[in-house]
């Protein structure tokens, strides 16, 4: 049964907290560079209004939340924070369309990264700020924060969590949801803080190091710069970002034991933290080689533009310090088997996660073996506990429903007007929460060449892979609204 007095409540009362974040930017804006002051109070008044008006339809819910409930309220909330989120890129007129404001919004909170922009250092302090937080708020998600930080109404927290989660399955930092999210969260600012101090001391400015602090522990790759990383032409950044990126990539449970309990045994003997290293080893060395056969650079140069490259794209950060397209084709390649491997569950990363990778080739193997010895027990294991059949059989679906999605979003996107490979890549960076493509959507590009409708259809695929296909899909299956 669907309540939705409750939903109206709890999205009411998150998008009063989105309208104090936008008075805040207003009220900090004039002492920023450029003007964006118009844009982020008419934003606040359109919000408050819009979550007043929320709260009073849910004002009497008895507080009954069903596992349906959860999947409405947190597919509300994210597309009706995009839709807010746009407003101050359309109502300040640093957008022309609300399609482009709600794509850069959307690419925002789903910490994708792509970008319509042309003009990015043009634009408002105040606005890129904004832009920024959108992607560090999308990174752990957006009800995680509300959690952390405030009582949820007294509503089931799992259930919510359940809906927003990444990955396979995650260890609980504690037994009560609320503080163990609260751990997470306190781990996620001291990543986002060390980030920022490593990047100032390495010559970037307090504005440049706090942006690209947010974008880089969130791996949401928004970037203060129409260049990328690239502009900044530091390899002591280049080399911070990737170690930060690297991290942001951890399972939060692994980096609190780390942290926390100096639990570092724990760390490696994770399976999915060792396919997660090795893989980024892997491609970095293939890649590293691919570059140094084509002989016009050095070892040093090779090895950092393909480490920063991998890890950019597996923990799908979307970072760039060169145009890959001007690379070899064999190694887009393998860029793109970055892109579908991404980094670990528990993270704030998109893609399909190393868990699963790891979990579907044990599975094969297993199968192998059973095909020898029909009449063997072969269990799947993982960090020494065996992986039931609902386990493996929900990873199964999961990846041939992504395959099936990025196919049907090439084939869809070619008909909206891109060529082969232009939909393909953006098919995959949607999906994957990538953000550099492929073709005019590379990393030398931004994606404001596409057309209208494909930035719909893709801005909806980014919002199914940042929710891990299923809580999204689910809106459209005739059983999830029947009554029983």
């Amino acid at each position: 049964m669907i309540h939705p007095k409750t939903i109206f409540r709890i999205i009411g009362s998150l998008l009063l907290l989105l309208a104090g974040v936008f008075f805040l930017f207003g009220v900090v804006s004039p002492f920023l560079t450029g003007n964006a002051l118009f844009g982020f109070l008419v934003s606040a008044l359109s919000t408050t209004l819009v979550g007043l008006w929320c709260c009073i339809i849910g004002k009497g819910s008895k507080g009954e939340f069903s596992r349906r409930d959860s999947y409405i309220t947190i597919t509300v909330c994210w597309i009706a924070f995009a839709f807010f989120g746009s407003l101050p890129y359309w109502l300040g007129g640093h957008l022309p369309s609300f399609t482009d404001a709600f794509f850069e919004s959307m690419s925002g909170f789903t910490t994708t990264g792509a970008s319509i922009l042309d003009d990015i250092e043009n634009q408002p302090h105040a606005l890129l700020l904004w832009r920024s937080l959108t992607q560090w708020l999308g990174g752990l998600g957006i009800v995680f924060f509300t959690v952390a930080i405030l009582p949820m109404f007294g509503i089931d927290k799992v259930q919510l969590f359940a809906a927003e989660s990444t990955g396979v399955s995650q260890r609980k930092v504690h037994s009560r949801v609320t503080i163990g999210s609260r751990w997470i969260f306190a781990i996620y600012i001291l990543l986002t803080l060390s980030c920022a101090v490593s990047l100032k001391v390495c010559g970037m400015g307090w504005f440049d190091a706090i942006n690209h602090a947010f974008t880089t522990t969130s791996t949401g790759g928004f970037s203060t710069r129409q260049a990328s990383v690239e502009a900044f032409s530091s390899p002591q950044i280049e080399y911070v970002l990737t170690l930060f990126m690297f991290l942001s990539g951890i399972n939060y449970t692994l980096l609190f034991l780390l942290l926390f309990r100096g639990k570092v045994r724990d760390l490696y003997r994770n399976t999915e933290f060792r396919v997660y290293l090795f893989t980024v080893l892997g491609f970095t060395l293939a890649i590293t080689i691919g570059l140094l056969l084509q002989g016009d650079m050095d070892i040093e140069e090779a090895f950092r533009l393909s480490i920063f490259q991998v890890v950019s794209l597996q923990t799908t950060t979307g970072y760039a310090t060169a145009d890959y397209m001007q690379w070899p084709p064999y190694l887009w390649m393998l860029l793109c088997f970055a892109m579908y491997c991404g980094a670990c569950g528990g993270s704030s990363t998109g893609a399909m996660k190393c868990g699963r990778v790891a979990i579907l080739a044990k599975s094969i193997r297993g199968e192998f073996r059973r095909i020898l010895h029909p009449n063997a027990v072969i269990p799947v294991r993982m960090d020494g506990n065996t992986i039931s059949t609902s386990t493996q059989a929900t990873v199964l679906t999961f990846s041939c429903l992504y395959f099936l999605l990025i196919f049907i979003g090439w084939f869809v996107l070619m008909i909206m007007g891109l060529n082969f490979i232009e939909a393909y890549g953006v098919s995959v960076s949607s999906i994957g929460n990538v953000g550099p493509a492929l073709g005019a959507f590379g990393p030398a590009y931004s994606w404001s060449a596409m057309p209208a409708a494909a930035k719909w259809f893709s801005s909806f695929l980014m919002l199914v892979g940042r929710l891990e296909l299923f809580t999204i899909l689910l809106m459209f299956t005739t059983s999830f609204w029947k009554k029983r």
